[in-house]
């Protein structure tokens, strides 16, 4: 397959990606709350192996960071007694806690941003009972003060330079619950247009929806007579087409999770943010961060492919500092702290 078919605007099966936009959360307000946000993901975000029937995406974790993706869909079994990446049966060579020690190297290296990370257990049918206690466990032990495991949603500077949890635990509470929010998530698919349709009426939902409610998108999906990367090659272009027609004006589209996306697709859904997004009267419009190094004269190298520079990068830092305890989980303070 030649390399023009493997990638364009929408979609992208190429291992490095074209788009490189590393800090574009910089020059928003944290005043901001999560919901108001368009924040491009991926769906099953460390799915590499498995052939057409199971990949979703070509990109590693760092490198769909470094793209600009900022919702992780990690899906997991717990093995042998730790917590390790599967997509249906098959291992995805990589664990829970060196996603978590990976992302937050990223976001080091990136104190302006946040990501959103989905935690799921892999086929619960077969849950195994000690995934919670085990999820518990990796989150004090890695969270390194850095991971917001909160029921509300939080503003962006509350989170910036930590991992958001998203959980659907039946019995403990480690994050904001999935299940409470708004999803659209038809992965099953038997008709290509009838999938492109539910996600068309979700993202139209969330533009013109409740502020206060984070929308999820499934752009993704698979079915007996399609793949991934099929349903990734009709549905992207048709959801970078729906974004671009309402290009140019501020719009809230929530979170898009999407296979194997193209910097173009990522570009709409990022800058679909604005220059001038809602903050509380009096607050700071851009992040302190990124102020005081454009004072320094500092810019970010970081560029979509059209060459449009796209957002200062703030001058890296170290990690956020840990905020004392939090109700809910019980052990000793220092492991309390470990949650914000």
């Amino acid at each position: 397959m030649e390399t023009w078919s493997r990638r364009s605007a929408a979609f992208d099966c190429v291992p490095q990606p074209a788009a490189c936009c590393p800090d574009w959360m910089a020059e928003l307000p944290d005043a901001l709350p999560l919901s108001h946000l368009s924040i491009p993901g991926t769906h099953d975000s460390l799915s590499l192996f498995g052939g057409r029937r199971l990949r979703c995406q070509s990109w590693g974790l760092e490198a769909q960071l470094a793209a600009g993706i900022r919702f992780l869909d990690v899906r997991c079994k717990l093995s042998r007694g730790e917590l390790r990446i599967y997509h249906l049966c098959t291992f995805q060579r990589a664990s829970l806690r060196g996603v978590l020690r990976r992302t937050l190297h990223f976001l080091r290296a990136h104190p302006s941003e946040a990501v959103l990370m989905r935690i799921k257990e892999e086929l619960p049918i077969f849950s195994q009972p000690g995934f919670a206690a085990q999820l518990h466990r990796c989150l004090l032990e890695e969270g390194q003060g850095c991971v917001w495991c909160r029921e509300e949603v939080p503003t962006l500077g509350q989170v910036r330079g930590k991992i958001v949890v998203l959980e659907a635990l039946a019995r403990e509470v480690l994050g904001i619950p999935y299940e409470q929010l708004s999803i659209s998530d038809a992965w099953n698919v038997l008709s290509l247009e009838r999938k492109w349709a539910r996600v068309q009426r979700h993202l139209e939902k969330a533009a013109g929806g409740d502020p206060t409610i984070m929308y999820l998108t499934f752009c993704s999906g698979n079915g007996l007579f399609t793949c991934p990367e099929e349903v990734a090659r009709f549905v992207n272009p048709r959801c970078c087409q729906h974004l671009r027609r309402r290009g140019g004006q501020p719009i809230r589209w929530g979170v898009v999770i999407m296979d194997f996306p193209g910097s173009g697709l990522l570009r709409l859904i990022v800058e679909s943010n604005g220059p001038a997004a809602p903050s509380t009267p009096g607050a700071p419009s851009r992040h302190r961060r990124g102020r005081q190094d454009r004072r320094r004269g500092q810019r970010s190298s970081a560029r979509w492919p059209s060459g449009r520079t796209l957002l200062p990068a703030p001058r890296p830092a170290g990690g956020p500092q840990c905020l004392e305890g939090k109700s809910g989980f019980p052990g000793p303070a220092e492991h309390r702290q470990a949650f914000v």
